[in-house]
């Protein structure tokens, strides 16, 4: 019977991307290959539970919710993932995923709305961006920029003017938690005049940064 290692499963508000906001069931899955900076989940590098399909499903199907957010992490670095993003399209489900850019996006259903990261040069992972990806990328797409510093946000104009990321898909820039103030991305944005979304996390707005929630 096919298992992935699983960190946690829980419902909460979605704090990020284009359905923040919405009630969601959230399948965190356990490991990463990278090791970001700010990164905020790292209690998901090891341990876990296997847990089989059948028993994932019936965690989700608890919460009577049709969004379901496969996070990390990094859901792609567990290569039977990918056919468990079918199994969940094709139960009706809304799916999105949230990747670290680092693994193949083209193998995915269709379906699945990817939330993809660009690592920036404060990141401490940037040679890890797999440009191919960005081939791969649907309208119902989005690329995350996660900006440490003005260092951070320049990058960012460069990629997308470089790569024309803002015709492909929507774009999201999200101030690093702690390290660079709302007020200053937004007047950035609005300076340059950029197509891009600001965001903010949403969870850590309302509960601070408690995990599963």
């Amino acid at each position: 019977m096919s298992k992935l290692r699983i960190t946690e499963i829980f419902h909460s508000l979605q704090g990020e991307s284009l359905t923040v906001g919405l009630p969601t069931v959230f399948v965190r899955l356990t490991g990463c290959p990278l090791r970001c900076t700010y990164c905020d989940t790292d209690y998901a590098f090891g341990g876990g539970e296997w847990m089989s399909y059948d028993e994932i499903l019936a965690e989700i199907e608890q919460y009577n919710c049709q969004h379901v957010c496969m996070t990390g992490g990094e859901p792609l670095a567990q290569k039977r993932a990918y056919e468990f993003y079918h199994l969940l399209c094709e139960k009706g489900y809304k799916v999105s995923t949230e990747t670290g850019g680092a693994h193949d996006i083209s193998v995915l259903d269709k379906r699945v709305m990817v939330v993809m990261d660009l690592k920036t040069p404060d990141s401490g992972e940037m040679s890890r961006n797999l440009y191919e990806n960005i081939d791969h990328l649907k309208p119902t797409d989005q690329v995350k920029f996660v900006i440490c510093s003005r260092k951070d946000y320049d990058w960012c104009k460069m990629t997308i003017d470089k790569y024309n990321l803002t015709e492909k898909c929507e774009v999201l820039f999200s101030p690093s938690y702690g390290q660079v103030e709302y007020a200053d991305l937004a007047e950035w944005i609005l300076k340059d005049r950029l197509r891009v979304r600001m965001q903010v996390q949403l969870h850590k707005v309302i509960w601070g940064e408690r995990t599963g929630v």
